[in-house]
């Protein structure tokens, strides 16, 4: 398929996961990508790779600087890049929860903002943000991630809101806990890695985690033209986790 063939999209946190995936199927549907990673050395033809930390403001404007160039502009915006935090309140010092907003917040503030000139001379500018289910529903362990997400949440209504009437659409993809590296290295850091995978495959209606696959398909549609009506939207890819309610299995 080529009904992104013209386009230029750029993904942040793209050279693994949720990112990774998202970059291929982009390539795979026409488009030309560009990954911004903080080790973008697994990144080959047909993507594009360049090297940025979100948290710095710098190297994001010259790595968004360096893809436009390459690229010939930029009319597709995926904020893929985040990191993950575990515990309540009282778990994460203050130092962390900087961290954690700076990244996963802040750092698509910063790379939207060097895209924004790009965009605005798209005939075709979107933008995708990925966010979680972690922004509508209380989840375990997970005060600081979940805060930082709901933010996200509240950030994309707001970047759609600003940008709407200058022709540029922002959504967003709320991932269930998807079967990505991240998600992996939290399995193997628990005293019993399968027993915890199970109790994540359980709490997810479908009884599955979500593929990084199947989010891709999400964020590849809200950033494509068949969505061209779409903004201000955040897409559940959760196995049904946001909005189902089932009974307990009769024994």
């Amino acid at each position: 398929m080529s009904e992104l063939s013209g386009l230029r999209a750029l993904v942040t946190g793209g050279a693994s996961g949720i990112g990774r995936a998202a970059a291929d199927l982009l390539a795979a549907r026409g488009a030309g990508v560009a990954v911004v990673d903080l080790d973008p050395s697994t990144v080959d033809r047909p993507l594009h790779g360049y090297t940025a930390d979100v948290s710095d403001d710098a190297s994001v404007r010259a790595a968004v600087a360096a893809a436009a160039d390459d690229l010939g502009g930029i009319d597709i915006l995926i904020n893929n890049a985040g990191i993950g935090a575990a515990g309540t309140v009282e778990d994460n010092d203050d130092a962390q929860w900087h961290r954690v907003f700076d990244v996963n917040v802040l750092g698509m503030v910063r790379t939207t903002r060097a895209a924004l000139p790009h965009l605005r001379a798209s005939a075709h500018a979107s933008v995708v943000n990925t966010c979680s289910i972690a922004a509508t529903a209380g989840l375990p362990q997970r005060a600081l991630y979940s805060a930082s997400k709901g933010a996200v949440l509240s950030l994309t209504l707001a970047m759609a809101a600003d940008h709407v009437r200058e022709g540029i659409r922002v959504n967003c993809v709320n991932p269930g806990t998807a079967d990505t590296p991240w998600v992996g290295r939290l399995l193997d850091a628990a005293a019993d890695p399968a027993a915890e995978r199970a109790a994540l495959n359980a709490r997810q209606p479908m009884g599955r985690l979500v593929t990084a696959e199947e989010v891709a398909a999400a964020i590849v549609y809200l950033a494509s033209p068949a969505a061209a009506s779409v903004t201000g939207t955040s897409l559940a890819v959760d196995g049904g986790m946001q909005g189902l309610r089932l009974r307990p299995e009769a024994r």
